[in-house]
């Protein structure tokens, strides 16, 4: 059981080639995830010429570790703190345009006749323990506001004391879907890259200049399909990153059927859903969600969330765990547009824990804008909107745990000497004055990068489930020798020999 996804079984990922060669197109796209590659096809659809660029391989970031659900509603504050903050105009706008991305996702679907195990279903937010009824209430009359048919009843194995249904939802396997869309989308129009990092994205008066290691990309547009963008941007300053995990275990018994579950517990919801395997039908939770870099012991994540599926459920061995990032938008609402401060790169961020519909949807958006095309729920969603009184009181939380988080850590230091590293730990010393972050892998090699994150300065904190560097302003995440993972930082750790 390693850290990959349950979406990663009988999938045959994408091969596609590092660029190699300078190229110019109308649009590059900066991350092959469900948002860079649904722009990419919906653009060079309309005779567009789009370059593709991913670090990685198509669909192995936030894509291929979410839970595969599609539904209206939003998670992470819900429904009702859009309500709280906008008018029922706004709130129906969310709603609808939501549920016109899954109608998109289905739609595409449909027409190249993808495999992806798509299936419409319920999703039911409820609590089994009477936890946190008032939430359940809040997010059952901003559902009526927002126009969702609500049903009373829940059909669940354990007894619901209270909670409520929306038909007509839908699940599937993302990672399929995004590598067949890729596949399907691969053309003269639109050549996607695997294993190129973007190291450097400039805007210029003409043309905007996109670097990579090997090469470079000149396009009139960009598009930073990257989850949160790449580089200084003001709205990091409005986005909270959190991490959230997922355990996978084989059913036995009491099969809750297929269905989005949300299970209230006394803070937070667990999502449940199952999904067959090889190895027989398996149930999976997500949650105990946290801001990222300020998790002590993270590793407490994924034993609680095994402990819940074994209260709740006849289960067998565990067979996946992993977890995710999110970025969670001060007023509740995704940025999706031109970026503030920009004229021709636009940025896709903020969608919580829904990127998966809030992807399409951007994508959808910002395709529209490029071909001329308006689109209705463009203004909903701008990137360059100011909503002073709806972002405040997450605006003033979020940049006061940054400023936080860079004063204290650069105050103290967890250890003075090598030797108290201990095996799979990672710590900060100071060495010759300055800040450096040191691991110990388990053949017990030391492993020395500057702990002084490349985005904003902050101080790195050891992930010790992921075994990772995450830094806890912005949500920068680094491999034990310094590489990039994912986040705003464009940089690496300065590595030590």
């Amino acid at each position: 059981m390693g850290n990959l996804s349950v979406w990663h079984e009988n999938v045959e990922l994408t091969a596609f080639p590092p660029l190699a060669s300078e190229l110019h197109v109308d649009v590059a796209i900066i991350g092959a995830g469900i948002t860079g590659i649904t722009a990419a096809y919906l653009l060079s659809q309309a005779g567009k010429k789009v370059v593709v660029l991913e670090a990685g391989r198509v669909g192995e970031g936030s894509t291929g570790y979410s839970t595969g659900n599609l539904y209206a509603a939003i998670g992470g504050e819900g429904l009702h703190s859009i309500a709280k903050k906008f008018d029922d105009d706004k709130l129906r706008a969310v709603v609808r345009s939501r549920a016109e991305a899954v109608d998109l996702i289905e739609g595409i679907i449909k027409k190249h006749n993808i495999d992806c195990d798509f299936k419409r279903a319920s999703w039911s937010l409820f609590s089994v323990e009477g936890h946190n009824m008032e939430f359940i209430e809040k997010e059952r009359d901003a559902a009526i506001r927002a126009g969702l048919e609500v049903l009373s009843s829940v059909v669940y194995p354990s007894e619901v004391k209270d909670g409520f249904s929306v038909q007509d939802q839908a699940q599937f396997n993302p990672l399929k879907y995004v590598q067949a869309l890729a596949n399907s989308a691969s053309s003269d129009n639109c050549r996607i890259f695997e294993q190129s990092r973007v190291l450097k994205v400039d805007e210029g008066k003409e043309v905007c200049v996109v670097e990579t290691e090997h090469s470079r990309v000149l396009a009139s547009k960009v598009i930073m399909a990257t989850h949160t963008p790449k580089g200084i941007y003001a709205v990091h300053t409005t986005l909270g990153p959190y991490r959230e995990y997922a355990v996978a275990a084989v059913l036995k018994g009491n099969d809750p059927g297929s269905g989005i579950y949300w299970e209230m517990q006394e803070s937070k919801h667990y999502s449940l859903r199952t999904f067959d395997t090889d190895a027989g039908k398996v149930i999976m939770v997500l949650g105990e969600m946290h801001k990222v870099g300020q998790k002590e012991e993270n590793l407490e994540c994924f034993h609680k969330l095994e402990a819940f599926l074994k209260k709740r459920f006849d289960v067998g061995e565990i067979l996946y765990r992993w977890s995710a990032q999110q970025y969670k938008p001060s007023d509740s609402i995704p940025y999706i547009g031109i970026s503030t401060g920009n004229e021709k790169t636009y940025i896709a961020t903020g969608f919580a824990a829904d990127g998966l519909t809030y992807g399409t949807l951007a994508a959808k958006i910002i395709s529209d804008d490029i071909l001329g095309i308006e689109n209705q729920w463009k203004d909903t969603y701008k990137a360059s909107r100011i909503t002073p009184l709806a972002s405040a009181t997450n605006f003033i939380k979020e940049n006061a745990n940054v400023a936080y988080e860079l004063v204290k850590d650069w105050l103290v230091n967890d250890v003075e000497k090598f030797s108290e590293v201990k095996t799979y730990e990672g710590k900060i010393m100071l060495i010759e004055g300055a800040k450096h972050a040191v691991h110990r892998d388990g053949d017990g090699k030391l492993h020395i990068v500057s702990a002084v994150c490349p985005h904003m300065g902050c101080i790195v904190h050891w992930n010790t489930a992921e075994q990772s560097w995450d830094c806890p302003c912005h949500g920068s995440r680094f491999s034990k020798d310094g590489e990039v993972l994912e986040g705003p930082a464009i940089n690496p750790l300065r590595r030590i020999e």
